[in-house]
């Protein structure tokens, strides 16, 4: 089904998408930032919200926390807003300090994108959208696809793009989590498992410092489910330095998940599968900006951050004739 959303401030109208039906899991997709606005399903008889959402259009238009956005070209962090490839260094556009931060300025997840194709059954909408050459700073012209579909109780979002020049892509989504059915509750009270043995330890302004170190003995080890509430930040210089946990934790070779997020009183658990990494903030900044939104955490399976800067990093640049594909699912495991 499709409706419409409203109208921008500078007057493009925008659509909103609803996927599923009523026996199961629905999600809403916005055309401006290919937003992931709703995802519900049954739990025990009453649907269940279980990501942060707007009522309005002009909320997300003014959003500064990437509610629910898809976000590119390149997801997380570029030290210093710069990249060099192929001889030539690019400037991007600084909008976290010094570092480029989610695509930039504006970025994907800014920008209205077009449906290219809807299933009339109400379970598969493919987005598309161009990034043209010199956008934010990045070379080449790029075409980007967003396809979202439902099946019963998951949600799969596959990520494509392709390029006319070389340049750095790493696509993800940003919705923030509250599977409580409450966003009141305290999103930090829920459970969560990371099959990672390492993550990315980060300096000055998140950017990592290319190191990969063992969460063996450290509170960065969720490889067995536990509560994800960070401990006093004190008590670690990498909780300090973030205000409590936004790092990339590295997925084992053989895991079997990007991670497992369950409600706090366990009824709903939330399978999520993509990588190699997986970025984990638990949202202690977002009632700055937000007060009156809820509490959510954020999960983002993609590439590494500044990995365009750091050879000691998995690449992260498309070329010509080459495709980018990276395949997100939410699967979701309660009762109905």
């Amino acid at each position: 089904m499709r409706r419409s959303f409203g109208s921008l401030e500078d007057g493009r109208g925008v659509e909103a998408i609803t996927l599923g039906d009523a026996a199961g899991l629905q999600t809403e997709v916005l055309t401006y930032g290919a937003i992931l606005r709703r995802l519900t399903l049954p739990v025990r008889g009453v649907r269940r919200d279980v990501v942060l959402h707007f009522d309005r259009l002009e909320h997300y238009e003014r959003d500064r926390a990437y509610v629910g956005s898809l976000v590119g070209r390149f997801g997380n962090r570029i030290a210093g807003s710069q990249f060099h490839l192929d001889g030539h260094t690019y400037k991007l556009t600084a909008n976290e300090g010094a570092n480029h931060l989610h695509g930039g300025a504006l970025g994907f997840g800014k920008r209205v994108w077009s449906v290219l194709e809807a299933d009339e059954h109400g379970q598969r909408a493919l987005l598309g959208l161009r990034s043209p050459d010199g956008e934010e700073g990045y070379p080449g012209n790029v075409d980007v696809t967003a396809e979202f579909a439902v099946k019963h109780r998951a949600l799969s979002i596959t990520l494509s793009a392709r390029s006319d020049a070389a340049t750095p892509i790493n696509l993800t989504c940003h919705p923030y989590f509250n599977l409580a059915g409450d966003f009141n509750i305290p999103a930090i009270g829920q459970w969560l498992r990371i099959p990672a043995s390492h993550y990315l330890p980060v300096a000055r302004g998140l950017i990592p410092t290319g190191q990969k170190a063992p969460v063996d003995g450290t509170t960065f080890d969720f490889r067995k489910s536990r509560r994800l509430e960070p401990p006093p930040i004190r008590e670690h210089t990498q909780l300090e330095s973030a205000g409590g946990y936004d790092h990339c934790w590295v997925l084992d070779e053989r895991a079997d998940c990007a991670c497992e997020l369950a409600s706090p009183n366990r009824d709903l658990t939330m399978t999520m599968t993509g990588g190699p990494g997986l970025q984990f903030y638990n949202g202690q900044f977002l009632a700055r900006s937000h007060p009156a939104l809820g509490s959510g955490v954020i999960l983002e399976p993609q590439g590494f951050p500044n990995a365009p800067n750091e050879p000691r990093f998995p690449a992260a640049i498309l070329r010509p004739g080459e495709s980018f594909r990276r395949v997100i699912e939410y699967r979701f495991d309660g009762e109905g």
